[in-house]
């Protein structure tokens, strides 16, 4: 019997954390931008222009998956993964200088270029970093790191606002971004030379890996349906008379996951992706249900357990799907490709799921409709499955 390789390497452990800050940063923004853009004296600006300025950073990031994969094999991960945390962390910083909403846009379309490098070279390392026998459970504790900022960075703005100004609050947000750069600089990684991508025609696995799409597709469903937690979550608390409850929503999502992912990583690895992707849509599907059906703290509480037991599985686990489609060294195509599809699901559920709700009379019945949606994407992974067989490289 072979002896396990370690997962919780220096190098996986620091980019982890680099990859920590900068989605606590990113989800600290997704919440103050729009705040900052509604009562800063120089801005000026209404709730749609609040909107504009999240919707044109995630324009931008999902602009740029399509050209990671390239920009990696040409300059190397390691290089990109620096020069990518420190210029998220110089966008960050630059927010202070802020002085119109033009500058304000320009200046958030500019990150979300670096949020989308960096982020795809940080998931494509880790892939690579981790033993591919142990991928599913590495790529697992790899995505408590996102998991945990979406409580941490909200938390983080929600809690300065009241108490400081846009000024230090940026300033803040900066300071944990170098630390974020500092965790980068201790990574290492064993990679093959830069290619060299001479005078050729692009084709279209330059910008996508196509073995990687159908699971793709897959976790661009299931981040549409996601989306309607992330936008709508505190709307319909409100409506509920549960706006106190509403701030534990994700803590209770965030241990719910915790408790869950290094058993679902382990199984994944061992029994094949059904055995978790399969269990882990119906308890997302429950949690919906239950949202649907909430009156009470303890119902908006119990649903967020489920939706974290559920969705928190989800996610890391296309990923490995996605990543184990392709070649090794086609990783941070692989990454791009699942991103750049997760991304534009999220994008799209967040502009068009309040749309949906008003045609179907309301939250309740929206979050009732997607769960039935979330049962139709398990037989359309079932299909994707066995249609594409995912290699294991």
């Amino acid at each position: 019997m072979t002896e396990k390789r370690p997962i919780w390497t220096k190098s996986f452990i620091n980019i982890s954390l680099s990859s920590f800050f900068i989605f606590a940063v990113f989800y600290a923004l997704l919440t103050f931008i729009p705040i900052y853009v509604l009562d800063s004296e120089g801005l000026g600006g209404t709730a749609t222009d609040g909107g504009l300025a999240v919707s044109i950073f995630l324009v931008s990031a999902i602009i740029m998956r399509f050209f990671a994969g390239l920009i990696l094999e040409k300059y190397g991960k390691r290089k990109i993964l620096i020069l990518g945390v420190l210029m998220f962390a110089l966008s960050t910083v630059l927010y202070i200088f802020v002085t119109d909403f033009s500058m304000l846009l320009a200046l958030r379309f500019f990150h979300g270029i670096w949020f989308s490098l960096v982020t795809t070279v940080a998931g494509a390392i880790a892939a690579d970093i981790i033993p591919p026998e142990r991928r599913g459970e590495g790529l697992g504790y790899y995505g408590i790191a996102m998991n945990l900022a979406v409580v941490a960075g909200p938390f983080l703005a929600l809690t300065l606002q009241p108490y400081a100004s846009y000024q230090t609050i940026f300033v803040v947000f900066g300071i944990i971004m170098i630390i974020g750069f500092i965790c980068a600089l201790w990574v290492q990684l064993e990679e093959t030379p830069a290619a060299k991508v001479g005078k050729r025609k692009l084709a279209f696995s330059d910008f996508l890996e196509t073995r990687s799409m159908p699971i793709a597709s897959v976790g661009f469903l299931v981040s549409f349906v996601y989306a309607s937690i992330i936008t709508f979550i505190s709307v319909y608390a409100t409506s509920l008379g549960l706006i106190k409850t509403a701030s534990f929503f994700f803590v209770v999502y965030a241990v719910a996951m915790l408790l869950v992912r290094p058993f679902s990583g382990r199984l994944f690895d061992m029994r094949g992706p059904n055995i978790v992707i399969i269990p882990s849509c119906i308890i997302f599907a429950i949690g919906l249900i239950s949202l649907s059906f909430t009156h009470s703290s303890w119902m908006l509480l119990l649903s967020g357990a489920l939706v974290g037991l559920g969705y928190g599985t989800l996610l890391p686990s296309f990923q490995t799907l996605a990543i184990q489609a392709a070649d090794k060294h086609r990783s941070g195509y692989a990454t791009g490709t699942f991103f750049a599809f997760y991304d534009s699901g999220m994008a799209i559920g967040s502009v068009s799921l309040g749309a949906i709700a008003v045609l179907v009379n309301g939250y309740s019945n929206l979050y009732l409709t997607l769960a039935l949606v979330v049962v139709a994407i398990i037989f359309y992974y079932l299909w994707i499955m066995t249609k594409h067989k995912t290699a294991v490289h």
